[in-house]
Parts: C-alpha cells; sequence; structure tokens
C-alpha cells in the first residue's frame, strides 16, 4: 500500500516526541496492529494509517494539554489522509480511531479499526518495552522510582504524578482486563505477566 508508506515519511517528518511516544513507539505500535487485523479481519489499510498517525500530536506528559493529543492527533490527520485519496468515510474511520484510542479519554471505541488501535497501543505498555517507557517517562519528569515507605501501594492509592512504579497499580496491570479483541486480550495477559515478574523481582531487591 503506496499511501501508507507516503504517510510514514510524513510523520516521521512531523513528529518531535518524547522518547516513550517516538517515532519507534508508533511503528511498533503499527506492528502490533498489523498482527490484530489480521487476526480479526479488519481493513488493513486503515488500521495501519490509523497506526501511522495516532501521535501526530503529543503534548509533554507534565501539560494540562497531554489529554487532548488523540484529540488533536485526530484532527491533523483529516489533512494528511485527504492528500493521499482517502475517501471521506475512510477519514471518519481513521480520524475516529486516533480520536478515541487514548487511556486517558476513556472512550469504548465505536469501530472495530478504533478497538485495534486501541490495544495496539496499550500493548507498547505491557512488557518489557512497557517497563522502558515507564522509566524513560519518569525520568524526563524527575519523578522517583518509588515511595520508600511504601513502594507497592499497599497501603495508600497509586500517585504516578509523583512515583514511577505506581504507574503499573494505578494504569498497566489494569489493561489486560481493558483490551478490545480476542488476541489483544492474549498478547496482553502475556506481556502483563513479564510486569508481574519485574515487580516481584524488584520488590525482593529493595525490600530486606
Amino acid at each position: 500500500m503506496k499511501e501508507l508508506e507516503f504517510i510514514k515519511k510524513e510523520v516521521i517528518k512531523i513528529m518531535d516526541n518524547d522518547p516513550a511516544h517516538d517515532f519507534e513507539h508508533v511503528m511498533r505500535v503499527y506492528h502490533n496492529a498489523e498482527k490484530i487485523a489480521k487476526k480479526e479481519k479488519a481493513n488493513q489499510k486503515l488500521v495501519l494509517a490509523a497506526a501511522l498517525l495516532h501521535d501526530i500530536v503529543s503534548y509533554p506528559k507534565s501539560s494540562k494539554l497531554s489529554k487532548f493529543s488523540s484529540i488533536e492527533s485526530a484532527k491533523k490527520s483529516k489533512s494528511i489522509l485527504k492528500k493521499y485519496d482517502f475517501s471521506n468515510d475512510e477519514i471518519s474511520i481513521v480520524s475516529d480511531a486516533i480520536e478515541d484510542h487514548s487511556f486517558s479519554q476513556n472512550k469504548l471505541p465505536r469501530t472495530i479499526e478504533g478497538k485495534i488501535l486501541q490495544d495496539a497501543d496499550r500493548l507498547d505498555a505491557l512488557g518489557a518495552i512497557g517497563i522502558a517507557r515507564v522509566f524513560a517517562t519518569s525520568g524526563s519528569l524527575n519523578r522517583p522510582f518509588y515511595k520508600i515507605d511504601d513502594p507497592f501501594c499497599n497501603k495508600r492509592n497509586p500517585d504516578d504524578n509523583h512515583w514511577a512504579i505506581d504507574h503499573f497499580f494505578n494504569k498497566l496491570l489494569k489493561l489486560h482486563s481493558l483490551m478490545n479483541t480476542k488476541s489483544g486480550k492474549i498478547e496482553a495477559k502475556k506481556r502483563t505477566n513479564v510486569l508481574k515478574i519485574f515487580l516481584k523481582q524488584l520488590k525482593s531487591e529493595i525490600q530486606p
């Protein structure tokens, strides 16, 4: 699909995001989406276009505008898709998928393309790469790894605005139960086990 290669080149020029939401993240989401779309028999062209464009606007996590990143990405995607002769219906499907995918928007996607994009993006928050992304983001925001007197949120509510490990409890360990597709759920469970193994090992290293 030549149009996807053109979009990919355009995204590379546009993107200037933090390491957790850079072009490598986009391509991991792209490959996740490709695998899920095949299994779910969805429209590959629309799913992959949405994957390429889903983070073309990504405000810093420290910004109040952060929760609007997916909405702005959806708006910006429309002009790009028009350049490559996507129909109005196709543009609507892709932009809706992008707008709906974000965890912070707390939306159930309206289409199968949106559900696949959301699953593909959430998979990149899990597993080994998910762990790396947590600490990349927390490091950029100068957040400590964990709260010394209660690292694993045993006696308090998680607060990932202050401690990196809290993000596991506030979001990541919940994602497998929020997946939309059968294939997404299977892969999410595998990657969630990686998080649990990491936390178990971390506990053995920091608590006597």
